[in-house]
């Protein structure tokens, strides 16, 4: 049997969550199943993450996301720009190779790796669906050619929100929580798992101030006697309101909440279905153990072997929606910031504070060790 029969499944979750993930990640290396690992599942923060865990250089993360800034990750484009470029430049790649290594570089040592690593990207190419991916792309560390994975990862973490797709061979990829945030299902679907423990993002959503539209608008106002700028500024005043309402102040605050929607979504339908796969794993078991027994019981002493064994293979033959025939324990941590959340807006001027980055990751490595200890979702 092989020794490496654990998966860790990663969500995505933005900075908090790669701050989160990576106390997750050092607990677990801390914990006697860390020589079990032997699959790493990962989405959008967890792709990024799920590289430094299968490569064991956790402590490289941490460096490298206690000295991230906001602008370093995603930097925000001129106005002017915004319609064709994104409201944002994707600048990670570009620090992740100064900072770290060129990331075709980690994607080739990932090819040597006792771990594999497999990232989920959203299929955004032009065409007919086709089914049997469904918008969905996985990519494997053993099977992916390192430049294609090295693509696959950065096309995972770019929040689609944000930043234009990238090109992964001939897909055009993108943030891979808009279908699958939290990737557990593949790992049920792994024949050679045994067993699981997933981090789980849970996001806290927090209403905005209306600061960066009144700081705008004000400075627009000594301006506010050229036809368009007055226009502009009464655009402005409007959407102030929307956001005191509660409501999208524009079309890129919508956005932002429609994809928090669908990531939370498919997340929890994710954890949901793996919940029924198991339920069903363990009431076709016990099912399958009366009708043997009430065989055993019931048949004629001369037949009774030969219909245990009829029964036990009619059992045995049958094919069922759910692709295993165990049930995994699974260990579910959620990665919940609280009140420590970081603005994930990376608005202009944005900075995070230190203390609250390195309070985060014991956060996340505390949550996790609560949830090892209690040993179940």
């Amino acid at each position: 049997m092989n020794d490496r029969d654990l998966a860790l499944v990663l969500s995505g979750g933005g900075m908090n969550g790669l701050l989160l993930e990576l106390g997750f990640l050092k607990r677990v290396r801390e914990d006697p199943l860390w020589e079990r690992v032997g699959w790493i599942y990962g989405t959008s923060a967890g792709a990024l993450s799920g590289v430094m865990g299968a490569l064991d250089r956790l402590d490289e993360l941490e460096e490298f996301v206690l000295e991230l800034r906001p602008a370093e990750t995603f930097r925000p484009n001129r106005l002017w720009q915004t319609p064709f470029s994104g409201l944002h430049d994707y600048a990670l790649p570009e620090t992740i190779a100064e900072r770290v290594a060129p990331i075709d570089e980690l994607a080739r040592e990932l090819a040597t790796t006792p771990i594999e690593l497999v990232v989920t990207v959203t299929d955004v190419t032009d065409g007919e669906l086709d089914e049997h991916h469904a918008y969905e792309r996985l990519y494997s560390s053993r099977t992916t050619p390192p430049e294609l994975m090295a693509r696959a990862v950065l096309a995972s973490a770019a929040i689609s929100a944000l930043v234009l797709p990238l090109r992964v061979g001939n897909v055009i990829g993108t943030d891979g929580g808009w279908v699958r945030n939290f990737p557990l299902g593949h790992a049920y679907d792994n024949a050679d798992v045994r067993e699981i423990v997933g981090f789980r993002y849970i996001s806290r959503t927090t209403r905005g101030s209306g600061e960066n539209l009144a700081r705008l608008r004000k400075r627009l106002e000594p301006f506010r006697a050229v036809p368009p700028v007055r226009a502009l500024i009464g655009e402005l005043r409007g959407a102030e309101e929307r956001q005191e309402r509660g409501e999208p102040p524009h079309l890129p605050d919508m956005i932002l909440r429609l994809m928090r929607v669908a990531v939370a979504r498919n997340t929890e339908l994710e954890v949901r279905s793996a919940r029924e796969k198991d339920d069903s794993v363990q009431v076709l078991a016990e099912l399958r153990e009366e009708v043997l027994e009430t065989v055993r019981r019931t048949a004629a002493p001369w037949r009774r072997h030969a219909a245990v064994a009829e029964v036990d293979a009619r059992f045995a033959a049958a094919r069922f929606p759910f692709r295993h025939d165990r049930a995994l324990p699974a260990t579910i941590v959620r990665g919940d910031p609280g009140e420590l959340a970081l603005d994930a807006t990376f608005r202009a001027g944005l900075e995070w504070p230190l203390e609250t980055k390195r309070a985060l990751v014991e956060r996340g490595y505390e949550q996790t060790a609560a949830a090892l200890a209690e040993g179940g979702r």
